[in-house]
């Protein structure tokens, strides 16, 4: 059967004349793009593409039949751009994945607005910690944070720029005094994060303005695998912790908490919408994605 993310593959590698510009275009690794290529020559029985270790370029066969892969995605870009004009058309359920913290006190305020413009979308959702396997557990798509090198999945950008930042309660700061260097952090109890692969106890940072790595050994007298709990520690005047900027947004803003030693940088925590198939990135994904982009861009940035 054919496949019509094979078919935008082939169509745009032979517009690039290149399958590591088709696949970044994409959004793919060039292997699944080339793998994407063969798969269709399979299904069709016919050699589309003529390779050499120095340039690319249609058969005859290959010239004959991306006209008719053309009209064949053209048709589906107009289907999709009618969906988008009747935008309360968007209904069934979306099954997402999602960290614990950004989740329950972020993602949930965003997601029912969302709802409410469109109001047959009907939500399934897994807050976790643990990476989710999407394909066992029928997820549609994930919030992922951190740099998404698995080639195989398809990753968007939604809060590029995100980071990490040191945080604590000014209840804790008045009782235990400032934190002067991050190397200090070593005379504080800090707020640990564990998971599978083990208790995030070494917090890394980089010294502005030439981003001088600095990785600081810290301790505590708690951790948790949900980050929602080491942000209420934190907020309880209990620690220290080093958590994504987007999950702290509200109690910065608040007040509840303050930030700490802003002139150096903490790690960077991208964050990204994740698929695990092209077919998955539908015009609801997409507006989905589009509307988390504007949130995300809309969180002010609180300093002390």
């Amino acid at each position: 059967m054919l496949r019509l993310d094979d078919l935008q593959v082939f169509v745009c590698t032979a517009d690039r004349g290149s399958l590591s510009a088709a696949a970044r275009e994409v959004g793919i690794s060039p292997a699944l793009a080339s793998a994407a290529v063969k798969r269709l020559e399979g299904e069709l029985g016919l050699r589309l593409l003529a390779r050499t270790t120095r340039s690319l370029s249609l058969t005859p066969e290959g010239t004959q039949y991306i006209e008719h892969a053309r009209e064949a995605l053209r048709v589906l870009r107009a289907g999709r751009d009618a969906l988008l004009a009747d935008k309360d058309s968007f209904g069934g359920t979306l099954k997402i994945a999602m960290p614990s913290d950004l989740g329950r006190n972020t993602m949930l305020g965003w997601l029912d607005v969302f709802q409410q413009r469109h109001p047959k979308l009907h939500y399934q959702l897994s807050v976790s910690d643990r990476v989710a396997d999407m394909v066992r557990q029928q997820v549609d798509i994930a919030l992922r944070y951190g740099q998404q090198d698995d080639s195989s999945m398809i990753a968007m950008p939604i809060a590029p720029a995100n980071d990490r930042v040191l945080v604590a309660s000014p209840a804790y700061l008045n009782q235990h005094g400032p934190l002067l260097t991050v190397e200090d952090l070593q005379h504080h109890n800090c707020l640990r994060f564990a998971l599978e692969d083990g208790l995030h106890d070494r917090w890394t940072f980089y010294r502005l303005p030439q981003r001088e790595q600095v990785t600081v050994q810290v301790s505590g007298n708690r951790s948790a695998d949900d980050a929602d709990l080491v942000r209420r520690w934190a907020v309880a005047g209990l620690g220290i912790a080093y958590k994504s900027r987007l999950d702290l947004s509200a109690d910065l803003a608040a007040g509840r908490l303050q930030v700490l030693l802003p002139e150096v940088a903490g790690e960077p925590t991208p964050l990204h919408l994740v698929c695990t198939h092209r077919a998955q990135v539908t015009p609801l994904v997409l507006q989905l994605r589009d509307f988390l982009r504007e949130q995300c861009a809309a969180v002010p940035v609180v300093l002390p």
